[in-house]
């Protein structure tokens, strides 16, 4: 059987974690800055888990991570 391709665009997207979860960056963050407030950017800042419902598919798109 032939290799299995990794998805490109979910392997830049999210890292396998040691416990099998995936780490995802946080989303609003990339426009209209002016109006939220330092705190909540601060926050967003940190990488956030994806949630239980979609691991099994991103583990689907990652096949060797």
């Amino acid at each position: 059987m032939p290799k299995m391709k990794t998805n490109r665009g979910a392997a830049k997207r999210f890292k396998r974690t040691a416990s099998g979860s995936f780490k995802c960056n946080q989303s609003h963050r990339r426009h209209i800055l002016t109006k939220k407030s330092t705190k909540r950017k601060r926050q967003l800042r940190k990488a956030a888990t994806l949630h239980a419902a979609d691991v099994r598919s991103a583990a689907r798109l990652l096949p060797y991570s």
